[in-house]
């Protein structure tokens, strides 16, 4: 079985930084793109950065400059470097991963984790 676990929300000031983590466990043979999407109250879940598994990277245009995605492949980790925070930032977080298992591939999904950006 595949989990991931997100680690790394909680309440900021706007303008402040938060880091998010998400790590892959069990029988994992490898992984490819990796994600972070956010749901904010009353709107869709939207993709707000991905990285493939070489390291190319894709952010959505509002976190462009501010947000950094990374992995860590020996680890089967990724983070999400969160910097100059705006209560537009404000959403569930939730980590993804395509993953190739021995018996097969599928994408998996996070439980979120809450990034809330208040004075």
């Amino acid at each position: 079985q595949v989990q991931l676990v997100e680690s790394g929300g909680g309440l900021v000031q706007p303008g402040g930084s938060l880091r998010l983590s998400c790590a892959a466990t069990g029988s994992i043979r490898s992984i490819y793109d990796m994600a972070w999407y956010r749901q904010a109250p009353g709107k869709q879940r939207e993709l707000v950065a991905s990285i493939t598994s070489d390291g190319s990277t894709n952010y959505t245009d509002s976190v462009k400059g501010r947000f950094t995605i990374s992995r860590d492949n020996a680890k089967n980790e990724e983070y999400l470097q969160m910097n100059s925070l705006k209560p537009d930032d404000t959403a569930v977080y939730y980590c993804n991963a395509d993953i190739r298992r021995r018996l097969g591939r599928a994408v998996y999904w996070g439980q979120g984790t809450q990034v809330t950006v208040s004075s």
